[in-house]
C-alpha cells in the first residue's frame, strides 16, 4: 500500500488504549488560562471533534493567504527561547506573569522538562504540504537514518509526552521528560530530525520549560543545529486579512448520522465573526472572556436563545472564541436542527446579539468568571508545561509577545479598570465585532443520503484517471516501488544509532505518599493527604452503587451528567451553575468501576463526585448531595439532547475504546458494568432517550437514584490540601458529612463495598456495530490475571514490546491502519486493538500473529529493556498534587503494592515474556472477545458467529 509515511501518534498510548482517557483533546467555549483543563461535558465546552461547519466557517472567515513560492533555501535562523523564567533560575515575581501562576511554575518545575520545536508553516494552497512535512521529517534524518526514530524513541526513553502538531499555520514538535540525560537524548533526535531530514523548512523558534539548566539545552541546540545554517528571509508572514463589504453564506452536504435523534433534524449551522489580530492579547483577552459570557453556561444568552428553543441538539461543534489563528474568530451555531430552521437560528442570533447590546451581562456573572480565571490559574496540572508551549504558539508565530501574554493577572486587573471607567464596554465590543462587522460567514451544512455512495464514485473515478495517464513502464515502476516498501517494512531496522536510557537509569524505589485515615460524622473514612496545593482544596466522595436495583443502573451516567446542572436546594440550575463559578473551581459527578488487586471476578461500583475549592463550600455541597432538583422537564431534555450529541460525535475519535469496551463485555463481571455505563450500550441508551417524546417517565428514575446513592453509609472521602489548611478542611468535612442524609444501620469497615461473583462464568463474544464510517475500529480482549498476580507485571511488559516490535509495523505501516497496539488494563484484560483501519478481518489475524511472534521468542534483550523503559515511563508519570493519594482512595493499591509491582517489572525476563505469551495469549487458552465499529463487511455478515448490531 503507497501512501505518506506515517512517524507520529495523534494521541497517546494511553490515550488510544484506555476508556478513562476518552475525552481526548478538547477546546473550550470560555477562558482557559495557559495548563488548565476542565472535565469533559461540563457547560461550555467543545470536544475537538470533525468539526466540519464550525471549521469550514472559520477557515472562509480568516483564510490562509497564498504566497508565492520561496526558492529552495535554507531556513532563517531565528532563535527564540521561552521567557526568563523558564530558565533554571528561580523567576523573580516581576518577571512577567502573575504570583499564582509562579506557584504553579515553581511546583512544576520539579516535575520535568519540556523542549519544543515549532516552525512556521505558511499553507501555500490546500494540498496539506505542511501535514506531510510534519510526517515526513520523522522518517529518518542525517544522524539518525532509521526508519521512524521518532517511534523507536518511545521504547528507548522516560518520556512524559513525545508527540507532533500541524496547525493552520505553524508545525510543532514538543517532548517532555523528568530525566535530564534523556531529555538531551530526546532534543538530540528531534533536533536532527526537524533540521537535517534532507527537507527544506521555513521559519522556527525554540521554547523550553522546566528545571533543566537553560544555557545546556542552548549549547546543544546551537551545536547540533543552528550553526549549520546560514540565516534567509523567506517573507512566511501572513498578512492581515483584508476585510468583507458584505456578509457572505455558503451551504454544504456531508454523510448522514445513523446515531441522529432525529433523522430530519442533521443540519448544522454556524455562524463565524473574524475579530481582531491575536498579538493584541489584551484585546484578544477581552473578547476571550465576552465568548465565555455570550456561550458558557446555561446563564449566557446564547444558551439560553439557542439551546433552550427546542430547536436543535447542541451548540455548533467550533462554537466561542479560536484564537489559533492571525486572527482570532467567534462561532455560534446549532447542530442537530431541521433545515427548514436555517432561516430562524439566523434571526435568534441577530436577536441575541441585539439583546446583549441593549443589556450588558450581570456583573455578578462577570465576577464568575474572572474568579474561575483565579481558581483555574492556581489548579496545578502536570502538563503545565505542555499548555504553556501551546497557549502562546500562535500569538508568537505571528510576531507577538509570548511573555506579555502570559500576564493574566495584569490583564485582568487592566479589564477591571476598563469596565470601571466605561459601564458599557463590553457592549461596545458587541456592537463592534458582532453586529457592525460585515466579515462574517454563515455555513450551513446538511446530510445527503447518497453522500458516501458519490464520494466513493468520485474516488474511483480520480483514481481511474490517475492510472489511465499512466504509462506502461510507470505502472511497473509504480509496481515495483510498492514491492520495495513493503520490502523495506519488513527489514529489521539498526536503531543502534539512537540515543537511549538503560534501565538502570530508572530508579529502584518510589517515593511514598504520606496519607492520614480518619473518621468524620462518628465512622466515616476519610482519607487527608497534605500537599502543595496552591491554597486549593481538592474534595472528593465515593458512593457504592451496590444497593441501587438493577433496573436503574443503566441511568446512573445520565444521573451524574444532569445532577450538577439541574438545581440544587434553594438555588434553580441557573442560579447553581452562577454559585459553582462564583465559589468552586468545578464540581462534576462521574460513575466508576474499580476492578478488585487480586479477584478477576471481584469489582467495586461507585459514583465519584469532585469538587475544587478555594475553601470547602459545605452547604453548595450538601446542598447538591441532599437537595438536587429533578422538576425541571425542559431543561433535563436540553442535557439529554446535549449529551446523545457528544456522545455520537465523540464515536469517530474514540471508535477503538467503544470497540474495546464491548470486547470484554463477557470476560468478567465488571464487564457488563462497563459496557453500560461507558459502552455503546449507552450511547444508544442516551439516543433512545433524546427520541422520547415524553421524558417523565426517566427524569422519575433520578430521584430514586440519589435516593440510594447520596447516602453516607455507603460514603467514603478523601482531602488534598496545604498543611496549614487542613485542620480547618477537617472541621468542614464533619459538617458536610453531618448534613448528609444517612440511615441508622451499623457501618461497615472503610471497603465493604467489593462485589465478589465466584460462580461467573466468562465467555466468548463477536459483536460487530454498522455504522457508516470509511474505516474500521477493532478491539479484541482476552481475560489473563489481576494486579498482584505474578504473571501481571510479564504481560504488562509483552503487550509494550508486542506493540512496538510487531504491531506497529504490521498494523500501521504495513495495514495502512493510524495506529494500533496491545495495552493490559488494571482490571486483568489484555487488549489488542487498532484504529482508523482500513482492515478489520485481517488485523485479527495480525493480532494471532503478534501472539505467534511473542510465543517464538524472536526478541532480543534490548528489546525487553526497551519496552521497560516504555513501561516505566507510564508508570513514573508526574502526578499533580491535587492527585496525590487517589490511586490508593480510589482502588485500594497503596505504595508498598506499586514498589512490589515495580520490583517484578525489573525482574521481567525472556523466559517469562515467552511463559506468558503460551498460557494466555495462545489460541483456545483464554477466553477472549472481538469487536468491529465500521462499515459493511461481507466476510462478517456471512458468519453466524457474529452479533450484528
Amino acid at each position: 500500500m503507497l501512501g505518506v509515511p506515517r512517524s507520529e501518534p495523534d494521541k497517546s498510548e494511553a490515550e488510544q488504549a484506555d476508556p478513562a482517557h476518552r475525552g481526548g483533546w478538547r477546546c473550550s467555549a470560555g477562558y482557559d488560562p495557559p495548563g488548565t483543563a476542565r472535565p469533559a461535558g461540563q457547560a461550555g465546552d467543545v470536544p475537538l471533534r470533525r468539526r466540519e461547519a464550525g471549521l469550514r466557517a472559520a477557515d472562509a472567515a480568516a483564510p490562509m493567504r497564498a504566497r508565492r513560492r520561496q526558492p529552495r533555501t535554507r531556513p532563517r535562523h531565528r532563535l527564540r527561547c521561552g521567557p526568563a523564567w523558564s530558565s533554571g533560575r528561580d523567576p523573580a515575581p516581576g518577571d512577567g506573569p502573575s504570583r499564582a501562576m509562579w506557584s504553579r511554575y515553581l511546583a512544576a518545575r520539579r516535575l520535568l522538562g519540556l523542549s519544543r520545536v515549532q516552525f512556521r508553516t505558511t499553507p501555500l494552497d490546500s494540498t496539506g504540504v505542511p501535514h506531510i512535512l510534519e510526517h515526513t521529517v520523522l522518517c529518518g534524518s542525517q544522524k539518525y537514518p532509521c526508519r521512524d526514530p521518532f517511534f523507536k524513541m518511545l521504547n528507548r526513553s522516560l518520556s512524559t509526552f513525545m508527540n507532533a502538531f500541524t496547525a493552520s499555520d505553524y508545525t510543532l514538535y514538543p517532548f517532555s521528560t523528568q530525566n535530564p540525560k534523556d531529555f538531551q537524548n530526546l532534543l538530540s533526535v528531534y533536533l536532527d530530525a526537524a533540521f537535517f531530514p534532507c527537507l527544506r523548512q521555513l521559519d522556527f523558534w525554540f521554547f523550553t520549560y522546566g528545571n533543566f539548566p537553560l544555557e545546556q539545552h542552548l549549547k546543544q541546540i546551537h551545536e547540533e543545529a543552528l550553526t549549520k545554517f546560514h540565516r534567509i528571509e523567506p517573507n512566511t508572514a501572513i498578512p492581515v486579512q483584508q476585510l468583507w463589504d458584505k456578509p457572505r453564506e455558503h451551504h454544504v452536504k456531508c454523510g448522514s448520522d445513523s446515531f441522529a435523534t432525529d433523522p430530519t433534524k442533521q443540519t448544522t449551522i454556524s455562524v463565524s465573526f473574524l475579530l481582531t489580530d491575536i498579538t493584541d492579547t489584551f484585546e484578544t483577552f477581552t473578547l476571550n472572556l465576552l465568548s465565555s459570557l455570550l456561550v458558557g453556561g446555561p446563564n449566557s444568552p446564547f444558551y439560553k436563545a439557542l439551546l433552550e428553543a427546542n430547536l436543535g441538539t447542541d451548540f455548533s461543534p467550533d462554537v466561542g472564541f479560536n484564537g489559533c489563528t492571525r486572527e482570532a474568530y467567534f462561532s455560534v451555531g446549532l447542530q442537530g436542527i431541521a433545515e427548514k430552521d436555517i432561516e430562524t437560528v439566523k434571526q435568534i442570533i441577530s436577536r441575541t446579539i441585539d439583546e446583549v447590546i441593549e443589556k450588558g451581562f450581570e456583573e455578578e456573572r462577570i465576577e464568575a468568571l474572572l474568579h474561575k480565571i483565579e481558581i483555574q490559574m492556581k489548579h496545578q496540572s502536570t502538563s503545565f508545561g505542555l499548555a504553556l508551549t501551546s497557549y502562546i504558539a500562535s500569538c508568537w508565530n505571528h510576531e507577538g509577545d509570548p511573555v506579555e501574554l502570559l500576564k493574566i493577572a495584569d490583564k485582568v486587573t487592566q479589564f477591571r479598570q476598563h469596565l470601571k471607567e466605561n459601564p458599557t464596554f463590553l457592549q461596545e465590543k458587541v456592537k463592534q465585532y458582532f453586529k457592525d462587522n460585515p466579515h462574517r460567514l454563515t455555513l450551513s451544512m446538511s446530510p445527503d443520503e447518497s453522500y458516501y455512495e458519490k464520494q466513493a464514485k468520485l474516488e474511483a473515478e480520480k483514481l481511474k484517471q490517475k492510472v489511465n495517464a499512466l504509462s506502461e513502464e510507470e505502472k511497473k515502476q509504480t509496481y515495483e516501488k510498492g514491492l520495495e516498501l513493503i520490502a523495506l517494512q519488513s527489514k529489521p531496522q539498526d536503531t543502534s544509532c539512537l540515543p537511549a536510557l538503560k534501565v538502570s537509569d530508572i530508579a529502584p524505589t518510589i517515593p511514598f505518599t504520606e496519607l492520614e485515615m480518619a473518621f468524620a460524622a462518628d465512622e466515616i473514612p476519610v482519607q487527608y493527604c497534605a500537599q502543595p496545593t496552591n491554597g486549593m482544596v481538592y474534595f472528593r466522595a465515593v458512593s457504592s452503587l451496590n444497593t441501587l436495583p438493577e433496573e436503574l443502573k443503566p441511568y446512573v451516567p445520565l444521573f451524574c451528567s444532569v445532577i450538577t446542572k439541574m438545581g440544587c436546594g434553594a438555588l434553580g440550575y441557573r442560579e447553581q451553575a452562577q454559585q459553582m463559578e462564583l465559589k468552586t473551581g468545578g464540581m462534576s459527578v462521574s460513575p466508576h468501576i474499580i476492578p478488585d488487586d487480586s479477584h478477576l471476578d471481584a469489582y467495586e461500583q461507585h459514583a465519584l463526585n469532585q469538587s475544587i475549592l478555594l475553601a470547602l463550600q459545605t452547604i453548595l455541597c450538601i446542598n447538591l448531595l441532599n437537595g438536587p432538583h429533578f422538576e425541571e422537564e425542559e431543561h433535563f431534555r436540553v442535557l439529554v439532547k446535549m449529551t446523545a450529541q457528544e456522545l455520537s460525535n465523540g464515536i469517530p475519535d474514540s471508535g477503538h475504546l467503544y470497540a474495546s469496551v464491548r470486547a470484554s463485555k463477557t470476560l468478567t463481571p465488571a464487564g457488563e458494568l462497563q459496557e453500560m455505563f461507558i459502552g455503546m450500550d449507552q450511547v444508544k441508551l442516551i439516543k433512545r432517550i433524546a427520541e422520547m417524546s415524553d421524558i417523565k417517565p426517566v427524569l422519575r428514575k433520578l430521584p430514586r437514584i440519589k435516593k440510594y446513592l447520596l447516602n453516607s453509609d455507603n460514603m467514603r472521602c478523601s482531602v488534598n490540601a496545604t498543611p496549614q489548611q487542613m485542620s480547618q478542611a477537617s472541621k468542614e468535612v464533619e459538617n458536610f458529612l453531618k448534613g448528609i442524609t444517612r440511615s441508622k444501620k451499623e457501618r461497615k469497615p472503610v471497603r465493604p463495598h467489593v462485589i465478589e461473583e465466584p460462580t461467573f462464568k466468562p465467555c466468548q463474544m463477536k459483536t460487530h456495530f454498522l455504522l457508516p464510517f470509511p474505516v474500521n475500529y477493532v478491539g479484541e480482549c482476552i481475560r489473563t490475571v489481576p494486579y498482584t498476580a505474578p504473571d501481571y507485571a510479564s504481560l504488562q511488559i509483552l503487550a509494550r514490546l508486542m506493540t512496538a516490535k510487531f504491531l506497529h509495523r504490521e498494523i500501521r505501516e504495513k495495514g495502512g491502519a493510524y495506529g494500533g497496539g496491545a495495552t493490559l488494563s488494571h482490571s486483568g484484560i489484555f487488549t489488542f486493538y487498532s484504529y482508523r483501519d482500513p482492515n478489520s478481518i485481517s488485523t485479527f489475524s495480525t493480532f494471532e500473529k503478534a501472539a505467534e511472534w511473542a510465543q517464538s521468542g524472536e526478541f532480543a534483550q534490548q528489546d525487553i529493556d526497551e519496552a521497560k523503559l516504555a513501561v516505566f515511563a507510564a508508570v513514573d508519570a508526574p502526578i499533580a498534587p491535587s492527585d496525590k493519594g487517589m490511586n490508593h482512595f480510589l482502588t485500594g493499591i497503596s505504595d508498598e503494592m506499586k514498589q512490589r509491582h515495580r520490583e517484578q517489572l525489573f525482574a521481567v525476563s525472556s523466559d517469562h515474556l515467552i511463559d506468558v505469551a503460551n498460557k494466555y495469549l495462545a489460541g483456545g487458552k483464554s477466553t477472549r472477545g472481538l469487536a468491529v465499529l465500521g462499515p459493511e463487511n461481507p466476510h462478517i455478515a456471512k458468519d453466524p458467529s457474529w452479533v450484528k448490531r
